[in-house]
C-alpha cells in the first residue's frame, strides 16, 4: 500500500511539474510575440523597428537622409537592421530568465536559437550610432 502511495504522490508531484512547466512555456511565447526592437542611426537620419522573429515593421527615413547616396542608405538600414534584430536576440534572453529558466533546455534551446539567427555585430560594427 505505502509503494502505491508512494507512487501516486510520485505522479502527482511530475504531473504538477510538467503542467508548470507548460505555463511558462506558454508565457515566455505569449512575451517573445510581444516583443520589437529598434536601431537608429547616429545622425537621427534614420529608424528601424524589428518584431519578434526579425522582420522589419517599421522603417523611418528622415527627408535630410536626401543628402546620402542610395548605396550609403542601403548600407545603413541593414545595418540599423542586424542592430535590431541583435538587440532582439538579447531582449528574447532576458524574458528566457524570467520565465522558463536560461538554464533549462527550453531556455537554452530558444537563446541559441536567437543568437544563431541574429548574432550580435562586431564590436567595429557596432560603433555606438544605433540608439
Amino acid at each position: 500500500m505505502r509503494d502505491i502511495d508512494a507512487a501516486e504522490q510520485w505522479l502527482e508531484s511530475w504531473a504538477a511539474g510538467v503542467d508548470e512547466n507548460a505555463r511558462r512555456a506558454v508565457e515566455l511565447s505569449r512575451r517573445v510575440s510581444a516583443l520589437t526592437a529598434e536601431a537608429r542611426s547616429h545622425d537621427g537620419l534614420v529608424t528601424v523597428t524589428v518584431g519578434s522573429s526579425g522582420q522589419l515593421e517599421h522603417l523611418h527615413i528622415d527627408d535630410r537622409a536626401r543628402q546620402l547616396t542610395g548605396a550609403a542608405l542601403s548600407a545603413e538600414i541593414m545595418t540599423l537592421i542586424g542592430r535590431a534584430q541583435a538587440r532582439l536576440s538579447a531582449r528574447v534572453a532576458e524574458q528566457v530568465a524570467q520565465t522558463v529558466g536560461a538554464d533549462t533546455a527550453t531556455g537554452r534551446a530558444v537563446i541559441h536559437a536567437y543568437a544563431a539567427r541574429f548574432p550580435q555585430p562586431p564590436p567595429e560594427a557596432d560603433d555606438g550610432h544605433a540608439r
